[in-house]
């Protein structure tokens, strides 16, 4: 057995969550810091102007981060299990399943996107100068398209086998490309926000590499045919199943900031886009370390669970979230005790008033409980139980949050974005309780069943 399945099979789960959750997390941190940085850069180097017009264009760009998550998660779900299974006829055709969805995926987006990239930033809330510097990034960002899809599919299946420190340092090779050429591109060269696209274009493409050599070359745990396209439709429905809640997350994001810039643009001003284009980057970049457990989440559920040790399954899910709960919690008491120095970072030479502070600290309340619900959301594809994080999603966005975002900032101001978006998570949280005990008492029956 390979030593990597025997110790996420066999191990304690205190070493089984050490050994692949801190590479994770640090890799997830670092690829989290790519959209960090943009907004740094940016800020500094060019105008708050060019920052809020990033901040609107750049949610149009995770369309292909979501494909990406599709497919990684999807195909990165089922390859956990199945080597609990020894499925090796499925592993052997996973990666010209993965290649051919890439290559699909990157047409239907490019094409359609650059074209009508004008029309994408105004329905986003683009306006005047920002529509114009929005436009330059996003088609900029969208011609990396290809990158942006392979890159982070293959780095997902990376870390599904268990690899969490190959999947580390292919990130953070990625991310210093990025560093050096963003100063170069912005300033330098003259490029302006363009310059801050290209040099992730650039970070992403040899991200990818990285991924193509690791599999080309044979490193991989399992053996697969990666030099070729397969349309195998079994494998392809599997991968659409498994990985649609993490694709749905990622479109109604798209939608969600749709509606809240659109909100901005028409009840405040550049100055509250440019304030939220910040406040939500800190909550994403604080949010990184869980995506990293998610990953490391996934093979431990997943190989589990194909080995039908369902207990370990539901015990991991448990530590995970409690780890990710102490990750964050220190991180949590700095922001809300230094809310105006944290922003400064991004908006230098700012006075920041009181309800901004306030609205800032609202929306960042709800960090605390977001380990349980993000835990969930890759634990249920990895039971074979896709359908509770898909409906959670979908509650979330199309129930909740669109409908709250249309009709609360005209009649409560701009402030209401903040405090309906965290009553909204808490919401989640509760729901995100109840189906996951719902599960765990299904799996208890299964594991009483098997012996």
């Amino acid at each position: 057995m390979d030593k990597q399945k025997e110790l996420i099979l066999e191990g304690k789960l205190p070493k089984v969550m050490w050994h692949l959750a801190w590479p994770a997390v640090v890799a997830m941190v670092l690829y989290g810091l790519n959209n960090f940085l943009d907004g740094i850069f940016v800020g500094h180097l060019i105008s708050n102007t060019a920052l809020a017009a990033v901040g609107i264009a750049y949610p149009l760009a995770q369309f292909a981060q979501g494909f990406g998550t599709l497919i990684g998660t999807g195909i990165g779900s089922a390859i956990s299990i199945w080597i609990g299974r020894k499925d090796t006829v499925k592993l052997e055709q996973s990666m010209g399943t993965v290649n051919y969805l890439t290559l699909l995926f990157s047409i239907v987006l490019t094409l359609p996107c650059y074209v009508f990239a004008e029309e994408l930033v105004y329905m986003m809330g683009g306006r005047g100068e920002i529509l114009t510097l929005g436009v330059e990034y996003f088609r900029a960002t969208i011609l990396g398209s290809f990158f942006w899809i392979h890159g982070l599919a293959l780095n997902m299946i990376i870390r599904a086998e268990g690899r969490m420190k190959t999947a580390a340092w292919m990130i953070a090779i990625g991310l210093l490309v990025d560093l050096g050429l963003k100063p170069i591109f912005i300033d330098t060269l003259g490029w302006g926000v363009a310059g801050a696209a290209w040099a992730t274009n650039i970070s992403m493409m040899i991200y990818t590499l990285l991924g193509v050599w690791y599999y080309a070359s044979g490193k991989a745990s399992f053996r697969t045919k990666f030099w070729s396209l397969q349309r195998k439709t079994a494998i392809i429905k599997e991968t659409l199943s498994l990985g649609m809640p993490g694709f749905i997350m990622m479109v109604m994001i798209v939608i969600q900031n749709i509606v809240v810039f659109n909100a901005l643009a028409k009840y405040g001003n550049e100055a509250d886009i440019t304030f939220f284009t910040a406040v939500n980057r800190f909550y994403i970049l604080l949010n990184t370390p869980l995506w990293g457990l998610m990953r490391a989440l996934q093979p431990v559920t997943g190989m589990n669970y194909g080995a039908k040790q369902y207990m370990r399954s539901i015990q991991a899910y448990r530590l995970f979230s409690l780890v990710g709960l102490a990750i964050l919690l220190p991180f949590w008491l700095f922001v809300m005790v230094y809310p105006s120095g944290v922003l400064a970072v991004m908006i230098p030479h700012t006075e920041f008033l009181a309800h901004q502070l306030f609205d800032f600290r609202i929306y960042m309340s709800v960090l605390l409980v977001l380990p349980f619900v993000f835990m969930a959301m890759v634990w249920f594809p990895a039971i074979e139980d896709a359908k509770p994080a898909t409906i959670i999603s979908l509650l979330r966005q199309v129930v909740f949050y669109i409908p709250i975002m249309l009709l609360v900032p005209g009649i409560m101001g701009i402030s209401s974005i903040y405090w309906a978006s965290a009553a909204i998570d808490w919401i989640i949280f509760a729901l995100i309780l109840y189906a996951v005990s719902k599960s765990v008492t299904k799996l208890k029956l299964k594991n009483t069943s098997s012996r």
